[in-house]
């Protein structure tokens, strides 16, 4: 199965979404579309759903495609998935800038498969199921780019008190 999720943002992601059923697909295939006008007709669809179910479907599906969202990326990850990423872009409306770019291209090909050229969408869909299973070790360099990227700063650390 293919799970294809844009997120919940108000900017429709059709563009994504218009690739991916001219693709043809036979495979089953489940598309949480939000605010987008396009609907696959191959695929259930459904605008949204709760993080629980769309954890759910990450677990079952042989490829995630996601837009580059922080929350649904950190998801595919936290349950061991490589997710396809496609990032929505200030050119065509999807975006207000074009931060998602910068972000998946900072997580790089050890954690995502990147397509910025929606010619290449179906040979990263293509990607033997083996490639998709991660199994990642905290790296500390990631949370700073995370913080970086998201302009969280770290929490100070502890300070110690004399009694």
């Amino acid at each position: 199965m293919i799970f294809v999720t844009v997120g919940t943002n108000e900017a429709p992601f059709d563009r994504l979404l218009e690739a991916v059923a001219a693709l043809g697909l036979t495979e089953e295939l489940i598309v949480q579309h939000g605010s987008s006008r396009c609907r696959p007709e191959t695929a259930l669809c459904v605008e949204s759903l709760p993080l629980d179910e769309l954890t759910v479907l990450v677990r079952q599906a042989r490829v995630t495609v996601t837009h580059a969202g922080v929350g649904t990326i950190l998801t595919a990850l936290a349950n061991g998935k490589r997710p396809v990423v496609v990032p929505r872009l200030h050119s065509y409306g999807e975006a207000v800038d074009d931060h998602q770019v910068e972000f998946a291209r900072r997580l790089g090909p050890e954690l995502i498969t990147l397509v910025e050229d929606m010619a290449d969408l179906r040979a990263a869909l293509e990607v033997p199921s083996d490639r998709d299973t991660l199994e990642i070790v905290p790296d500390p360099r990631l949370i700073e780019d995370l913080r970086a990227v998201l302009g969280v700063k770290a929490a100070a650390p502890p300070v110690a008190v004399e009694s």
